[in-house]
């Protein structure tokens, strides 16, 4: 296997700092290098960006951060277990990495970071959904992130980029293509982690656009899909009853039949129905 820096292999780097995986951190390391400098390749040249990481562990991704040219990376790691690797990456990239001993949902990169921002991450199993759906779901918009490049669990990346009609198409599919394009690039299998999880995982691309696909208020959207799926073998005219008592109206006003269920309606059309709402 081809070295992608001057640094021991990671499986030397964990034998000597005696970084097990914890289950408790939702910990799976990425040994592979090579896999690790791929991942850091789909988000797109890095030169000219910063870029925020999250539970580097070992530093797998880190390394391939760094050598494919990112600018400046600010690694975010809980695990205190893992920081003496971290300064090992950290002196062999002078000057180009930065390392919060901390939790990712308290500290806020802004105070660390300029723009542009990308955020590539192999997430911790227990805190990917949240922190996605914090990045979407930014006050202002464009948000601080040009672009995430993040590694799900496969069944959580196929809710990412789902369609209507499809079981996996929910609330995560609508914050995630309401304001950003979706993309699945790259599939991994259990035993590419150590150690192996009993699902496969997936990487997402998620690139911000310039403003939301459809008009929409970004609170009213989060709330009515929120309470649409809730129930999503429902009716939407009995999954949103208790949301608005004339909830037929609005959706006749905007072209959705009360019998439909959530599952079959558009971005689209959760769009115009929300902002039926908000009126």
């Amino acid at each position: 296997m081809a070295q992608i820096d001057t640094l021991p292999p990671l499986r030397e780097v964990i034998g000597t700092y005696g970084l097990s995986a914890k289950k408790s951190l939702g910990q799976n390391f990425l040994l592979d290098l090579n896999l690790t400098a791929k991942i850091a390749r789909q988000a797109g040249a890095l030169d000219d960006a910063d870029v925020l990481e999250i539970g580097p562990g070992p530093g797998g991704l880190t390394r391939g951060l760094l050598s494919e040219g990112a600018r400046r990376v600010l690694a975010i790691e809980k695990d205190e277990r893992c920081l003496p690797a971290l300064h090992d990456i950290q002196a062999a990239y002078p000057d180009r990495l930065q390392i919060v001993h901390g939790d990712a949902l308290e500290v806020d990169p802004l105070d660390h970071l300029s723009a542009p921002i990308r955020i590539v991450a192999n997430l911790p199993y227990n805190v990917g959904t949240a922190l996605l759906v914090r990045w979407l779901t930014p006050k202002t918009w464009p948000p601080i992130w040009d672009s995430l490049t993040l590694m799900f669990q496969r069944e959580v990346a196929e809710r990412i980029v789902a369609l209507p009609g499809s079981k996996a198409y929910g609330r995560l599919a609508i914050l995630a293509q309401w304001r950003a394009s979706a993309d699945i690039v790259l599939s991994l299998p259990p035993e590419a982690f150590t150690p192996p999880p009993k699902v496969s995982s997936a990487v997402v691309h998620l690139k911000a656009l310039p403003e939301p696909r459809f008009p929409a208020d970004a609170q009213m959207l989060s709330r009515v899909v929120e309470k649409a799926f809730q129930q999503r073998r429902k009716m939407l005219r009995a999954s949103l009853k208790g949301f608005d008592p004339d909830i037929e109206d609005h959706l006749h006003a905007v072209g959705i039949a009360p019998t439909e269920r959530a599952e079959n309606i558009s971005l689209e059309a959760f769009c115009a129905l929300a902002r039926s709402l908000k009126s």
